[in-house]
């Protein structure tokens, strides 16, 4: 998790800086959802390279937004979901579907 010092002042930007990119946002919907496994959410996010989405799960799982669990197995199984702290994203990402969804009638 970043050090206090390593965010910005204005809380709207530290949120921004967390979550504030494309992928991350769509990843994070997905996980809402259940917990995905690796391919599961390379399939399912069109256009992503595997090593952006590996970037960005290693991202959030180190600001404490995801967890991963490796089931230690042969093949490799891992799976990702929800840390109590990224619940915590729900009602932004809730707020955020309902404006996209008014957006879509004003236009």
């Amino acid at each position: 998790m970043r050090k206090l010092n390593e965010l910005p002042e204005c809380p709207v930007a530290t949120t921004i800086s967390l979550v504030g990119n494309k992928w991350k946002l769509l990843i994070i919907r997905n996980l809402m959802k259940r917990p995905w496994r690796f391919n599961e959410l390379l399939k399912s996010l069109e256009g992503i390279s595997q090593k952006v989405l590996t970037d960005n799960l290693r991202q959030l799982e180190s600001d404490g937004i995801i967890y991963r669990k490796d089931y230690h197995t042969n093949p490799p199984k891992v799976e990702y979901g929800m840390a109590d702290l990224g619940l915590k994203l729900i009602d932004l990402l809730d707020l955020m579907a309902t404006f996209g969804n008014f957006y879509k009638t004003q236009i």
